[in-house]
């Protein structure tokens, strides 16, 4: 009996790194490259891009970007597997890639070996990830399971409030507090934190999932 083939397609503008992905992805004997393409719009149009099992898929593309592909391709097709391969190492791409579904996060300066390893790996349930990126990943666990531990309940609960757009005032009606209390949790907030604004610090709540919206 052969061997299960393993469908692959790639969504990449580059034509070089395209087509080096493609020679070797094909020269292994279980996966093989139903679609090449160099847009999301174009592989979302093509019947081929329905067959993959599995979508190699760039960040920065013409047009709709990679992270707004992976969004629509998780919604259309759950069950199809993404690994984004990118020149992006910074936490926001990583995080955005993730919760939007991707299963993998490599660096495209990756080995052709790594590359079909990471197939490999993501199609029998793995998450393949480039090293200094898992780091990443679990540095910014490490910091948000420590920023957590820093913020009281109630400075939390304050800085949920803030993120839904509620004044001070309205903070203070909510929740039974002064709003000279709720200035001094905000102080206290903005410390811990390490911010100097209410926009910086309802971003970093939501980065790093302090804040339960």
């Amino acid at each position: 009996m052969s061997k299960e083939l393993i469908k692959v397609s790639i969504i990449e503008d580059n034509a070089y790194m395209r087509e080096g992905w493609e020679t070797f992805i094909d020269f292994e004997k279980d996966m093989c490259v139903v679609g090449s393409f160099d847009s999301c719009e174009k592989a979302f149009e093509d019947s081929e891009f329905q067959k993959s099992d599995l979508v190699l898929l760039d960040i920065n593309l013409p047009g709709m970007d990679g992270i707004e592909g992976l969004d629509h391709i998780r919604k259309k097709d759950p069950e199809k597997i993404v690994i984004m391969v990118t020149v992006h190492d910074d936490d926001d791409h990583i995080f955005a890639a993730l919760k939007a579904g991707a299963v993998g996060y490599l660096m495209k300066k990756v080995t052709p070996d790594e590359l079909v390893d990471a197939v490999r790996d993501a199609y029998k349930g793995g998450s393949p990830i480039t090293p200094n990126i898992a780091r990443k990943v679990i540095q910014t666990f490490h910091r948000s399971e420590k920023l957590e531990e820093e913020l009281s309940d109630r400075e939390r609960e304050i800085l949920t409030e803030l993120a839904r757009g509620l004044s001070y005032a309205a903070i203070g009606k909510k929740i039974f507090l002064s709003v000279d209390g709720i200035r001094h949790h905000i102080r206290n907030i903005y410390r811990k934190l390490e911010v100097n604004s209410k926009s910086e610090a309802v971003a970093k709540g939501l980065k790093n999932r302090l804040i339960d919206l």
